[in-house]
């Protein structure tokens, strides 16, 4: 059965709308117009607003934004506040949001658990990868942009059980969510005659629906997708994947408005990017120098209008596609191509910088994994389109005008980030440039291009940019084909948006997964340390280790930065070692050095003092956290933590160093919360439930599987924690911060200790303190201001050294007994021994040097070391005298012309290198 019945809305017969076929690709539209024969969509038609808005006013991304969400509110929709463009801060199936329907999956849209509101409206800014190598070449495309939408959550009322899901009933459905879109076109004075209504079946994920594209004047303005079936072999009906479905319980409105699209309808720009970046296309306009002649300002709008023909989704060619473009704006290829790819690379630039906005802003820092990977890709890739251009501005510059733009706080931390990043790929690019001629050599030999599996290693290994790679490649003669999606490639090589696990999998994999999950027992009683199993399974490991699996365990595994327990496994015959647990799947294995048996009775017993100081440790983390957040304020997030038994160190997403005064807030306010003595509960709620009051920020040590989380309440502080904690603060023990550090851009570490580890540390500082004061021979408290009167001495003796040092080279190379004088090419040269140290070598040369000599100096102070001086109008190179000399005491050497230095272990042959000092220098001078 096919799906054209459902598009057989009584919405669009009241209103007198035909369905026809677009005569270029063939699929069935609806429109006002019955004499209309295209879809309206490029390839089929070209855009009409160009030049001519296609609403009455012109809107700002502001003004549109506000306009969308107060028309749905008007019509009873309740508004929600966007979530951050980090999916992965509340979900662990994907890196980055790429819609705003990723808000809710999957247990809103499973029925599960019920929306925030039915039905909403939102603005959810997101990020798509697959989109990075159209940005700036189509016109239309963004990598960031945000997806203006509606929702409404229905359940059929026809079925069993109407409690099974989070809502019942229907909101509204398909004619009401096109009379919305219909409704806002007008409110915002379109031509309503030339909208059509693409039929466009949706599949995604196990599920599908009808949905419906939304074209005016060329533009996809929005999609309205109606998810209603699920993957069934006996479905009735078949999508445009293979699959059968059939309809669901639940069946839910997820529309989808480009706000930048709308924003550029209302202005008629020649692309989107003049409507929403206009202030930052100008500024890069004027910093690169593009001014246009009146008929150069013609043919790039002419060009602008069938820019949509350069999709690289839709076209196999993009050069040929701009071929084409050239020969219907009536100019060459290669003339266009001058025009237009100066303004490409600004409009990837201006929106690029709002990607990274977005994904500092909302606390991704660069790295080589994840969203952190995909945050440094795109900063690199708009580093190496502002140096194509010409663009003389910071990076860090740019994005702060984007950040700003969106009202982000931490902008100081997003300019260090993007700072360091930039200093960071500089490195990158002089060592991978090393390897790009090597690879280019290697190919050169072989006859062949270099393939696009190539190029993409070079980028991930070294951040070499493909164009960059060409450059260098054609300097050997060797081609490379740089594929039109490379950055796409890229993207999906490492998610993409998408998030994977990568962990290796267990050489008995398949018989963990006949074993029952453990019981875990450390959570019922979390100061019990003994207990009773049954070995399930023993895994033999290479080395005479063993994976045991019981159960139920005491022991608990290690994971949220907590190490595992150790302890014991009995027997009657055998008392194993448990030196390390981990989990796998649901399975705890102990690590032994013995093999308890299959099938065996044993009693574990965890070591109780390890676990109490682990504990400690972990509660002492979240009140370390909390008391961060009140000191230094509610943007620190929590980056990573670990526990030891002796430390545990927690790292803050922080925008500047914390001061001293801070420190010491913080360990009060800790202290503090131990000394109330507070009860440390958990519960198990559901997770929505526990979201919705708490929000994302519960999330600090990760993101916990499952419907029901556990949550730990330490004083006012909440977070969802799968570790062991104490019962009440006041267990902990005191608290003291051993230092802070910052570890990278953003990024604060606080080191700690807690219980009898603060105490072990407290004392082993003091006792650093008390002996510094017995070697200073002063009390305790004066050691500060004796440590900085004693360091400022041995500065200004150091510089009293030096210059005495200066003084006696001068002396030396005035003296009669300066060394040997010979004649070289009519330069006189000095040779002589003076066992000193290298700094003396180097200053008395240099003091020879100025009276216009020759210097060559030998010391037997450490081995045999020589310095070589050159004036400037001797024809004598000092790194290769410096090179013959040290062979000959077993060592090596060099340098610039001018001035050498080096030598070897032979200390004995300094003065046989010396005596041939003179031939050396000849030799030197007449090669």
């Amino acid at each position: 059965m096919s799906l054209e019945e459902e598009y057989q809305l009584q919405y669009f017969e009241d209103e007198g709308f035909h369905r026809l076929e677009c005569s270029e690709c063939g699929a069935h539209f609806w429109t006002r117009d019955g004499d209309r024969q295209t879809c309206g969509e490029p390839p089929c038609a070209e855009y009409s607003f160009i030049d001519n808005p296609g609403f009455e006013e012109e809107y700002t991304l502001e003004e549109m934004r506000e306009a969308f969400l107060s028309f749905f509110e008007e019509n009873g929709h309740e508004r929600i506040e966007p979530y951050p463009v980090a999916a992965n801060r509340w979900r662990d199936d994907v890196l980055l949001t790429q819609a705003s329907i990723y808000d809710f999956q999957p247990l809103v849209t499973s029925g599960e658990t019920p929306p925030p509101a039915n039905p909403l409206t939102i603005s959810q800014p997101c990020i798509r990868m697959q989109d990075i190598d159209n940005v700036g070449k189509t016109g239309r495309h963004t990598m960031a942009f945000e997806m203006m939408a509606h929702h409404a959550f229905n359940a059929r009322e026809d079925i069993e059980d109407p409690d099974q899901y989070a809502y019942e009933g229907e909101v509204y459905w398909k004619d009401d969510t096109v009379r919305y879109c219909d409704e806002l076109f007008a409110s915002l004075g379109a031509d309503l005659d030339e909208i059509t209504y693409i039929e466009d079946p949706w599949v995604g994920g196990g599920n599908a629906g009808p949905a419906i594209e939304v074209i005016y004047r060329g533009a996809e303005l929005a999609t309205l997708v109606f998810m209603s079936m699920e993957q069934d072999p006996e479905g009735e009906y078949e999508m445009k994947d293979g699959n059968r479905y059939s309809p669901m319980d639940t069946y839910i409105v997820d529309t989808g408005y480009g706000l930048e699209r709308w924003t550029w309808m209302s202005q008629g720009t020649p692309t989107v990017y003049e409507a929403i970046y206009p202030e930052m296309i100008d500024f890069l306009k004027d910093n690169v120098g593009i001014d246009h002649t009146d008929e150069e300002e013609s043919i790039i709008h002419d060009a602008a209008r069938l820019s949509g023909n350069l999709d690289i989704d839709d076209v196999d060619d993009v050069e040929a596609a701009r071929d084409n473009i050239a020969d219907q704006v009536g100019v060459s290829t290669a003339e266009l191509r001058d025009l237009v790819e100066p303004l490409e690379d600004i409009y990837a630039i201006s929106d690029h910088c709002r990607a990274l906005a977005y994904m500092l802003g909302d606390g991704i820092v660069p790295s080589n994994v994840g969203t952190g990977y995909l945050a440094r890709m795109v900063l690199r890739r708009t580093k190496r389109l502002c140096d194509n251009v010409g663009v003389d501005a910071p990076l860090d510059e740019l994005v702060d005008m984007q950040a700003e733009r969106l009202g982000y706080t931490n902008r100081d931390t997003i300019r260090d980030i993007v700072r360091t990043e930039v200093e960071r790929y500089r490195e990158t690019l002089d060592r991978g440039g090393r390897r790009v001629r090597q690879l280019a050599d290697e190919y050169a030999q072989k006859g062949d291009p270099i393939p696009t599996s190539e190029l993409i290693e070079l980028y991930d290994s070294h951040g070499i940019q493909p164009d960059m790679v060409e450059e260098i490649a054609a300097e050997k003669g060797v081609d490379v084909a740089i594929p039109d999606d490379f950055y796409s490639l890229v993207a999906e090589r490492h998610g993409g948006g998408q998030a994977f696990e990568d962990d290796e999998e267990e050489p008995y994999a398949d018989r963990i997964a006949e074993l029952p999950d453990t019981d875990r027992l450390y959570y019922e009683d979390q100061q019990r340390t003994d207990f009773e199993a049954v070995v399930l399974d023993v895994f033999e490991r290479e080395g005479g280790e063993y994976d045991v699996a019981l159960d139920q365990t005491m022991f608990y595994p290690e994971g949220g930065g907590q190490p595992a327990d150790h302890g014991t496994l009995s027997t009657d015959d055998v008392t194993a070692e448990v030196t390390d647990v981990q989990i796998t799947e649901g399975v705890i294995l102990h690590r032994t050095d013995e093999d308890p048996g299959k099938g065996e009775f044993v009693r574990g017993q965890v070591d109780a003092k390890r676990r109490r100081q682990l504990m400690r440790h972990h509660t002492a983390t979240h009140v370390v956290g909390y008391a961060a957040r009140q000191v230094l304020g509610e943007h620190i997030r929590q980056a990573g933590a670990q526990k030891h038994t002796d430390s545990a160190r927690l790292d803050v997403r922080h925008y500047e160093p914390i001061s001293r005064e801070e420190v010491k807030e913080i360990e009060h306010l800790a202290n503090e919360i131990v000394m109330d003595n507070s009860t440390v509960s958990q519960e198990w709620p559901h997770r929505n439930e526990a979201e919705a009051e708490h929000g994302f920020d519960l999330y600090q040590g990760g993101i916990p599987p499952g419907e029901q989380i556990r949550l730990i309440y330490v004083d006012e502080d909440v977070q969802a924690c799968g570790g062991t904690h104490v019962s009440r603060t006041g267990d902990i023990g005191a608290i003291k911060i051993l230092g802070t550090e910052r570890i990278q851009d953003g990024v604060e570490r606080i080191t700690f200790a807690a219980g009898d580890a603060a105490i072990e540390a407290t004392q082993e500082t003091e006792d650093f303190l008390t002996e510094a004061a017995e070697i200073l021979d002063v009390s305790p408290p004066d050691v500060p201001e004796t440590a900085e009167r004693f360091f400022t001495e041995w500065k200004e003796r150091g510089k009293t050294i030096e210059e005495l040092k200066e003084e006696l080279a001068e002396v030396r190379a005035a003296g009669s007994d300066a060394g040997e004088e010979v004649d070289v090419g009519g330069t006189t040269a000095v040779i002589q021994r003076l066992d000193a140290d290298m700094d003396e070598l180097r200053a008395t040369a240099n003091a020879i040097v100025d009276e216009g000599k020759i210097s060559v100096i030998g010391s037997g102070v450490d081995g045999a070391q020589f310095v070589v001086a050159v004036p400037d109008d001797a024809d004598v190179d000092a790194g290769d005298v410096v090179g013959e000399l040290a062979g000959r005491v077993g060592g090596g050497g060099g340098g610039p012309p001018d001035f050498a230095q080096g030598g070897g272990p032979d200390g004995d042959k300094l003065d046989d290198a010396l005596d041939d000092a003179p031939d050396v220098l000849q030799q030197v001078q007449n090669a």
